[in-house]
């Protein structure tokens, strides 16, 4: 009520001030209007009667005084008078006469300049306007005199704010006062109300369709800042549910919520900032539009609720062709996009020479096969590492850059990218503290010293405060790797390594996926009969393999096994069909683009030599899928192969395990991969052995469901309860505690 009142109030006597400012304008415009035209018609008369009384003007008074009294009592006129070459009145009409009691000024003016003069004066006490026209002799046209013009002009002079104008106006103010109050009340008011009365339900917990306020089209941000607030609602709503269930259950399973109060505690205040490659969101021209895309990896899932608890900065290679549009003059935008916008992603451009020589050269036809000892040759070029060298500094000046306001912050750098970050911020920023997380194998000492920048790259990491690798092997590989290439002492009793007074913690961690709780609606058969109208397999039997096409994942390997199978195992024919989801990778390196020929030529070899009718034993889909879509093949196969011939993890092997909730299907799994090291309940196989590959086929479609249920169940265990929350929260966890450790202040540190 007294905000309406205040509204009503400050409307009223906002438009009565704009009301009487213009009526003010037009009295003023209305009045200068009407002495325009009381001037021109003054000047007519004047040069009418000039005619008609130069002629007279050497007369004698009396005659004179006659012909001006003819203009007595005229319409609009005061009068007229005539006055001599001194400025003394010689005639004037009767009732002007007793009037001039004092010299006019303009008469005075028009004899000097011999020339008409305007002018406005009060004669008594009445407002009136003279306009004074110079006379001359009609035989030599000498001035005599001149003629005078009275009008009246009282009308012309009233005009102003009046009391009816001051009355009108405030009566336009309240009735236009009124009717904005009933717009108001009626285009917004009830919008507003319904909005709170939705609020209000979602805060019991009553859940409605939020009511449609279109018409409102002043609330639209409203309405998207509500649109925030309830998402935001729901999701706490959700996670602490799933909380409570969980302590009701007495199980200790990571979520995105519990990370995030997880690492708020642990951080204390403190900013976590991200380093990769590869950006949480691209933006992307779709036709004439623009779309954001989120790439479909674990690493965005596990850190972002990380950088939402502590407002956190990703600084990643902005590679989207619509990228630059998105950020400001820093560079930077808030995300999520479309959501309430939690952390700053700070983007870093590369020219298409750095990305050909640091991506494409040094990491991955240099370092990535040096790591996986995949049997093909790693190539090192000076020029690459000259790339990779300067844009590990361009990343690092830019996170430097977002980190200047901030003490004790907290890095995470991804990847064999940047191997060299770590030392880089050490240098300039020695209170950071700075963990790299190498998601790839680290090879034994004597393959990682075919690289002729191994002692750059170890002293590069070695930077850091912690190294992550995802198991213990690859732990012991780069530790025993530094011992050989540089002067440092290692610590194997806590796996650290004392370089140069600075110790740096190296530890496993596994990287997981986040666990899906929900279960899908479909069948296996549902699922397999999706399938088969896509496809248009028809077989008893279905495997699957998902993987970039990269000479590390074995993907010849694999379908040499399906050869061999189908050769030793005849039953098999017509019966069984395995599917090969191949994404294309890397198509800028020759080597990718000939493995990918090779395969297809050998997908196509295998085919030949079995298809029977429309049955083939081998389906090759050659092009990226979603994850929805590959969650529909995980689904509906009786068994997946990962045949890695060597891998850091191996994702795909635990987003098939936690995509089956029907507890059914067989793993079969590279005994060179990090998975193989916690999925013991899948087949373990050497992929190079097509044979043995063949047999774990055969024993995968043959095993007894019970069998199949008992060991899916113990592997789906182990994913759901070491998720990819969980590996984050031991990674930041450790991160965070690490300062303490290394430096409590009764600690005298030895040179």
């Amino acid at each position: 009520m007294r905000l309406s009142l205040r509204l009503a109030a400050s409307l009223v006597a906002s438009i009565s001030l704009l009301a009487l400012v213009l009526a003010y304008v037009q009295a003023r415009s209305e009045k200068r209007s009407l002495r325009r035209d009381l001037e021109r018609r003054a000047a007519i008369l004047a040069e009418g009667l000039k005619e008609a009384i130069e002629p007279h003007i050497s007369d004698k008074p009396q005659a004179l005084q006659s012909l001006v009294a003819r203009f007595d009592n005229h319409r609009a006129l005061l009068g007229i008078a005539v006055y001599g070459r001194h400025g003394l009145v010689i005639a004037a009409t009767p009732g002007l006469e007793a009037r001039l009691t004092e010299p006019v000024f303009a008469v005075k003016q028009a004899i000097a300049a011999n020339q008409g003069r305007s002018d406005y004066l009060t004669l008594g006490s009445t407002p009136a306007h003279v306009f004074v026209m110079p006379l001359h002799l009609a035989h030599n046209g000498e001035l005599s005199g001149a003629l005078a013009v009275f009008q009246d002009a009282s009308d012309i002079e009233a005009l102003g704010l009046g009391r009816d104008l001051l009355l009108r106006s405030l009566l336009e103010a309240l009735l236009v006062t009124l009717l904005t109050l009933l717009i108001v009340r009626w285009s917004i008011a009830g919008s507003v109300a319904k909005t709170v009365e939705w609020m209000h339900d979602l805060r019991m917990g009553r859940y409605k369709p939020r009511p449609s306020t279109a018409e409102a089209e002043l609330l639209q941000p409203f309405e998207k800042e509500v649109g925030h607030f309830v998402r935001s609602l729901e999701a706490a709503r959700a996670a602490a549910a799933e909380e409570a269930r969980l302590r009701d259950a007495a199980e200790a399973l990571w979520t995105a919520e519990r990370l995030r109060v997880h690492v708020r505690n642990r951080l204390s205040g403190s900013r976590l900032f991200v380093l990769s490659n590869r950006e949480p969101y691209s933006h992307v021209h779709k036709g004439k539009s623009i779309e954001v895309e989120v790439p479909p990896s674990g690493l965005v899932t596990a850190i972002e609720p990380i950088l939402r608890a502590c407002d956190g900065v990703w600084v990643a290679h902005g590679s989207g062709d619509a990228d630059r549009k998105a950020v400001n003059s820093h560079d930077c935008l808030r995300v999520p996009p479309n959501e309430v916008n939690d952390y700053t992603l700070r983007r870093v451009w590369l020219s298409a020479e750095e990305e050909a020589g640091y991506y494409f050269g040094f990491s991955n036809e240099g370092l990535w096969p040096l790591c996986h000892i995949a049997h093909t040759r790693p190539t090192f070029r000076p020029s690459d590492w000259q790339h990779y060298c300067d844009v590990n500094q361009k990343f690092t000046r830019a996170l430097l850059a977002e980190m200047q306001d901030t003490e004790e912050p907290i890095v995470l750098v991804q990847d064999y990218h940047f191997a060299l970050v770590p030392r880089m911020i050490k240098q300039v920023r020695p209170d950071a503290r700075v963990a790299i997380f190498w998601h790839i194998p680290w090879p034994n000492p004597e393959a990682f010293g075919i690289c002729p920048q191994q002692r750059e790259l170890l002293d590069g990491l070695l930077g850091a405060d912690l190294i992550g690798f995802h198991i213990q092997a690859h732990c012991m590989n780069f530790l025993e790797t530094v011992d050989r290439a540089l002067e440092a002492r290692v610590e194997l009793e806590r796996f650290a390594v004392n370089r140069g007074d600075h110790l740096t913690l190296v530890h496993p961690f596994p990287i997981s996926i986040p666990f899906p709780e929900e279960h899908t609606a479909l069948t296996q058969s549902e699922y397999r009969e999706a399938l088969r109208k896509e496809t248009g397999i028809e077989a008893e039997f279905i495997g699957v393999g998902v993987d970039r096409v990269d000479y590390t994942k074995g993907i010849l390997e694999r379908l040499r096994g399906i050869d061999a199978l189908m050769e030793y195992g005849p039953q098999f024919r017509k019966r069984l069909t395995f599917v090969q989801i191949g994404a294309p990778s890397r198509m800028h390196i020759q080597a990718y683009q000939d493995l990918f020929a090779e395969v297809r030529r050998e997908a196509e070899a295998i085919n030949r030599r079995w298809e029977v009718g429309r049955w083939r034993p081998i389906v090759l889909l050659d092009r990226s899928h979603t994850h929805k879509e590959i969650e529909g093949f995980y689904r509906a196969a009786d068994f997946c192969l990962v045949t890695s011939l060597h891998d850091g993890m191996n994702l795909v092997a635990k987003e098939f395990v936690a995509a089956r909730d029907d507890e059914r299907g067989v793993l079969i799994l590279s005994t060179f991969t990090g998975a193989s090291r916690e999925l013991h309940e899948a087949l373990l196989v050497n992929p190079y052995d097509a044979m043995q590959l063949a047999s774990a086929m055969r024993l995968a479609v043959e095993m007894t469901p019970e069998e199949c249920q008992k060991r899916m169940r113990r592997m789906r265990r182990i994913v759901r309860e070491n998720n990819v929350y969980r590996w984050a929260a031991s990674l930041i966890g450790e991160l965070a505690e690490i300062r303490m450790q290394k430096q409590p202040e009764n600690q005298v540190v030895s040179v």
